[in-house]
């Protein structure tokens, strides 16, 4: 379903169900090389009373692929990444995310920030750079981005937020590491984390849906 939200970044939109309650906004992020219909194909699964907005990364790296900022891997496997184009990103999907929000009448209270591998580290970024922009982030397969730690707000400013953050237990583009290292930065701030681990790969398996869909359920 399209709508005519005024967002800077190209998206796909499913409205919530007006008879299921009071609405809330997921907006969700995909991976490195996808695009905004990725993601967008689990808004059957998501629950009703939530607008589902997917939007799509701003830099294109070929036909149909996109990226919310270029990266490369080091011989000792450390990541490096175009700063300037993660910034750039992170202040269009703040946008969006305030702009979305505003448009369909939706308190911060309400929003919910996700995405998947680095879809979910732009989410992880919002939540621990703008967390008044959101309630809660859903994570999958993801990491947290060092370069954004130095623009993190105070711990005190989480207080309330919530996050879910899965991984696959053999994942092999972004290492479980990643995700204990999440999980560990996550339980020395006041957010409430429900932390999962699943058989599988970089990829979202049906338990895992299951799980981060009734997690996000039990928000509303």
């Amino acid at each position: 379903m399209t709508m005519p939200l005024d967002l800077p970044l190209e998206y796909q939109y499913r409205a919530a169900d007006p008879k299921a309650g009071v609405p809330w906004l997921l907006v969700l992020m995909h991976g490195v090389g996808s695009n905004d219909d990725d993601l967008f194909g689990l808004a059957p699964y998501v629950p009703p009373q939530f607008h589902v907005l997917s939007l799509r990364a701003p830099y294109a790296i070929g036909p149909d692929s996109y990226a919310w900022f270029q990266f490369g891997v080091k011989p000792d496997g450390e990541r490096i990444i175009d700063t300037a184009q993660e910034l750039a990103s992170r202040k269009l999907v703040a946008q969006s995310v305030r702009a979305a929000a505003e448009q369909l009448g939706v308190p911060a209270a309400r929003v919910v920030v996700g995405g998947f591998s680095q879809g979910g580290i732009m989410a992880l970024t919002i939540l621990l750079t703008q967390p008044s922009l959101l309630h809660a982030v859903l994570v999958m397969h993801s990491r947290t981005l060092p370069e954004a730690l130095t623009d993190a707000v105070s711990g005190e400013a989480l207080l309330g937020k919530q996050a879910w953050v899965s991984h696959g237990l053999q994942d092999n583009v972004i290492p479980l590491a990643s995700a204990h290292a999440t999980r560990d930065l996550l339980a020395t701030l006041p957010v409430a984390l429900t932390y999962r681990e699943f058989p599988g790969a970089h990829e979202i398996r049906p338990a895992e849906l299951q799980g981060a869909m009734a997690w996000l359920g039990s928000l509303a």
